[in-house]
């Protein structure tokens, strides 16, 4: 995309635009399927975000990842041109290649409109340029052609919605201000096609999606996040994040735990911890990550383990961020015991998004 829309979505990260008034995030407000997988543009940041692991025919593990974020700038909302830059649309993608030794990834930005880039409100379909992420009644379709990787790729959900939090409102801090609303899709199976080095080969494995959206979702003095979200392999869903202040403290925690066709189980901050058991430094930005967890959820005690070390994806042209988006495994008791994707966030400067 151009690069006046790339720094357009910098300033619209960075700005407070504390004149516009943002749709608010309250508890007890129902998440409704299916209009709420759809876009919701009254409020500030949206993103819809599938990451999974793929086997190629030889058994080649890769993992991918398609992320779209919508922005409500409060740039232009009074304008009735065409060209103001009300709403835009940025998107990530990477894929895990063990045999490169790091990511595969690019990025898009563009303004709402004339076609560029857009959203539905009514059900999850949005694209940038030729990059489109949408459902469909069967599933969802991810398709993306990066400057040196592309895939086509067909998710299919297994069962309904996992709603995080308190029925979808999930808490960011003890100041229930500082929420979003949260849904995930576990355990959607996976088919395709993936072009590395200008072959393309036939693909399948399991995802994960989430589908967020706040207005004010970092409080004050938060530097960042981890996340995980895990397909386990007995059909059960595991999501669980914790939010850090600038002395890389835990400030505040939560998980989610879903058996193979039970309830969800939600855990409060105490039940929730995150432990670095080893660290790898970029050679590009010297920034330090943990790639090697200890998780303790309730009762139960996970170790958690990159595909490879080096997954970091700097987005500096698009959000401003540069994070670490890996593919990982999940053990427990010395046994693997799940495949997902771990997300860390505010390693090096703040994360602006949010």
């Amino acid at each position: 995309m151009q690069r006046r829309d790339f720094l357009l979505a910098l300033a619209a990260l960075a700005t407070p635009a504390a004149a516009v008034e943002f749709a608010p995030v309250r508890p007890g407000r129902p998440l409704v399927f299916p209009a709420d997988h759809g876009a919701h543009p009254d409020f500030r940041t949206e993103w819809w975000y599938a990451t999974g692991w793929l086997s190629l025919p030889d058994g080649s593990p890769f993992g991918f990842q398609t992320t779209f974020f919508r922005v409500r700038t409060g740039i232009g909302e009074a304008s009735a041109s065409a060209f103001a830059p009300r709403q835009l649309i940025l998107a990530h993608a990477a894929i895990a290649d063990p045999g490169l030794g790091r990511l595969r990834h690019d990025q898009r930005a563009a303004r709402v409109g004339f076609g560029r880039a857009g959203c539905t409100t009514d059900r999850t379909d949005v694209w940038v340029g030729d990059w489109r992420f949408k459902q469909f009644p069967d599933g969802y379709r991810a398709a993306v052609q990066g400057s040196d990787f592309a895939y086509a790729l067909s998710l299919a959900p297994s069962g309904p919605p996992m709603l995080n939090g308190q029925a979808g409102f999930s808490r960011k801090a003890a100041d229930q201000r500082h929420a979003s609303y949260y849904y995930s899709r576990p355990q959607l199976k996976v088919a395709g096609t993936v072009t590395l080095a200008g072959r393309t080969h036939r693909a399948t494995g399991h995802a994960w999606l989430d589908h967020e959206w706040s207005s004010a979702l970092l409080p004050e003095g938060e530097q960042g996040w981890d996340w995980i979200g895990i397909n386990l392999a007995d059909g059960s869903a595991l999501m669980a994040f914790r939010l850090r202040d600038r002395t890389q403290s835990a400030q505040w925690s939560a998980a989610s735990f879903r058996p193979a066709g039970g309830a969800t189980q939600t855990f409060p901050p105490h039940a929730v911890s995150f432990e670095a058991v080893r660290h790898w430094q970029s050679p590009r930005t010297a920034i330090t990550y943990p790639v090697e967890w200890r998780l303790h959820i309730g009762r139960r005690r996970f170790l958690l383990q990159a595909l490879i070390d080096d997954q970091e994806l700097d987005s500096r042209p698009s959000t401003g961020a540069i994070y670490w988006e890996g593919a990982v495994r999940l053990l427990e008791d010395g046994r693997e015991a799940g495949r997902g994707y771990l997300e860390m966030t505010g390693y090096g400067e703040s994360i602006r998004l949010g």
